[in-house]
């Protein structure tokens, strides 16, 4: 009890040193304050600006594995480019083959897009991108329906002309009008609007968005565009499992499966690429990750002169309590409630520091940056007050230790 009566006495004290001086307090913690601000901006908007690229990839899945003719990642430096073109596209055919046998799989599906003319009355909406899916899409991608539903599986082997279309589209066409069960053309041929995909929003880099997209049917796809080798490409995309960690079951049970139909001897290469959608992700984090780093640099310069200007006020603080701290001493004060006294004071300078450059940063993030949405993460919040924390201890330290260490009778004869 006595212990924690002292720590007590030495958390007021330096409160009380803090709140006597506080021209020299704001002036102390100016450095660290600008050094926690520039970490935590630069953290947060590399954050936001990291998630906020992530999200427009989404289209791409998660956890999902394709079949391209072309890998995401550079392959051998020595493999002719013109083997990829030679290499022949996915096919309905094959998909079925894998939807059948596959047993490392969630889901399968196939799906084809175009870029298109929509028309609904004398309204009309170019460059929609329109694809044509087979069932089992919305278990591999992220289909959020907002207004109406899905397709049902009878529907989609049936070919039937139905469609499932974006908001921005839904608003263009029918403006001012509930848009489901009304018709619309896509390439001459009527579609009935059976759902609206829930809004997504504007994305960095023209990211394509399901505002802007329309689904239909594989087989309607089909009867407006020519897919296949010499047209329009389709694609496989398989829904891993969960506990495959890295889609390594996955990879090698399709590499199989994809060699044995397309009668591949063993001695041949593969003539596909199975690409893993968490590359692009891996890709995007990796540089970010270096722009972390630079932030680490440039907060670190600001920090590191924050934390010279704590100690050196910190110097100062025993210099000039040196009396005070000899009568203490003389009165039967612990080493360590001396040395509390002037670490508190430093951890607390840096912490009201640290705090006033993260509230900078939070009131910046309600600034307007078009697409682009600043959020202040807990994880920067705690990071910054832990970098202020330890920029304290370790700037107070030292002078918290000489004053600890101070003989009391030579303390009390200083002027």
């Amino acid at each position: 009890m006595l212990f924690f009566q002292l720590t007590w006495e030495s958390f007021r004290f330096a409160i009380t040193a803090l709140k006597s001086n506080i021209t020299r307090t704001i002036l102390s913690l100016l450095g660290v304050t600008i050094g926690i601000f520039a970490i935590i901006a630069v953290f947060t908007l590399v954050d936001s600006l990291e998630n906020n690229i992530k999200s427009s990839f989404s289209f791409l899945g998660t956890n999902v594995m394709r079949v391209d003719r072309f890998p995401f990642s550079s392959g051998p430096q020595e493999y002719p480019w013109w083997k990829y073109f030679r290499r022949p596209p996915g096919s309905v055919a094959e998909y079925e083959f894998l939807k059948e046998r596959l047993k490392s799989a969630e889901a399968v599906t196939i799906s084809a897009s175009a870029s298109t003319t929509v028309q609904a009355g004398s309204n009309a909406y170019q460059g929609m991108q329109l694809t044509g899916i087979e069932y089992g899409y919305q278990d591999v991608y992220d289909m959020p329906i907002e207004e109406g539903r899905f397709f049902l599986e009878s529907e989609i082997n049936a070919s039937r002309n139905l469609v499932v279309i974006g908001r921005e589209i839904a608003n263009t066409l029918f403006p001012n009008q509930p848009p489901i069960g009304r018709e619309l053309k896509l390439k001459g041929i009527k579609f009935i609007v059976i759902g609206i995909f829930e809004e997504e929003g504007e994305g960095l880099f023209d990211a394509p968005s399901k505002d802007e997209a329309a689904i239909v049917p594989y087989g309607a796809f089909t009867k407006m565009f020519y897919t296949g080798k010499n047209g329009i490409e389709p694609t496989i995309a398989v829904q891993g499992k969960e506990e495959d960690i890295g889609l390594v079951a996955l990879e090698n049970e399709m590499t199989g499966l994809l060699r044995a139909k397309r009668g591949l001897k063993p001695t041949e290469e593969d003539n596909f690429a199975l690409n893993k959608t968490e590359f692009i992700q891996n890709a995007i984090g990796s540089i970010f990750d270096v722009i972390s780093i630079a932030g680490w640099v440039i907060g670190g310069f600001s920090i590191l002169v924050g934390g010279f200007g704590i100690a050196n006020i910190m110097f100062v603080s025993v210099r000039e309590r040196t009396n005070i701290i000899g009568i203490q001493k003389s009165l039967g004060a612990k080493n360590y409630f001396i040395l509390f006294q002037f670490l508190f004071e430093a951890v607390f300078l840096s912490l009201i520091g640290g705090i006033t450059g993260i509230l900078i940063v939070f009131g910046l993030s309600f600034i307007q940056l078009g697409s682009l949405e600043l959020i202040l993460s807990f994880k920067n919040i705690v990071l910054g007050l832990g970098v202020a924390s330890i920029i304290g201890v370790v700037s107070g330290i030292v002078p918290a230790t000489l004053a600890a260490r101070m003989d009391p009778v030579e303390a009390i004869r200083t002027n």
